[in-house]
């Protein structure tokens, strides 16, 4: 089995999914989303399978500073938004590759234990 694990260095969340995978010998892709903007498709992924709405963290020191705690925009306008701004994402975003590719969002250890 192989993971893609998009998140940032700094979330306690991503560093969790990393050691989560690696105390497991899962093959792990890690993307630092501040070294590297995650692509329109690859976000698109998780917004057609979870929503727009499942992809922000509301509660993000970010969401507060850029005043967007209340904010209601067009999937189009939060995709853009997101594609510039990471840390409004719930992370880590996890891809699990192969055969049958599955994704989650934010730290969902039950989830990946029923990967195989």
């Amino acid at each position: 089995m192989e993971v893609q694990v998009f998140g940032i260095k700094k979330s306690t969340d991503t560093r969790k999914a990393l050691r989560f995978f690696s105390e497991r010998r899962v093959r792990t892709h890690f993307v630092d989303l501040m070294e590297r903007a995650p692509a329109a498709g690859e976000l698109q992924r998780f917004i057609q399978r979870f929503g727009v709405e499942a992809l922000l963290d509301r509660e993000s020191k970010r969401f507060e500073e850029l005043g967007l705690r209340h904010a209601t925009m067009s999937e189009g306008r939060w995709l853009d938004k997101l594609l510039i701004e990471p840390l409004l994402l719930r992370l880590p975003l996890v891809r699990r590759l192969g055969q049958a590719p599955q994704l989650t969002i934010g730290l969902n250890e039950r989830q990946w234990k029923d990967w195989k």
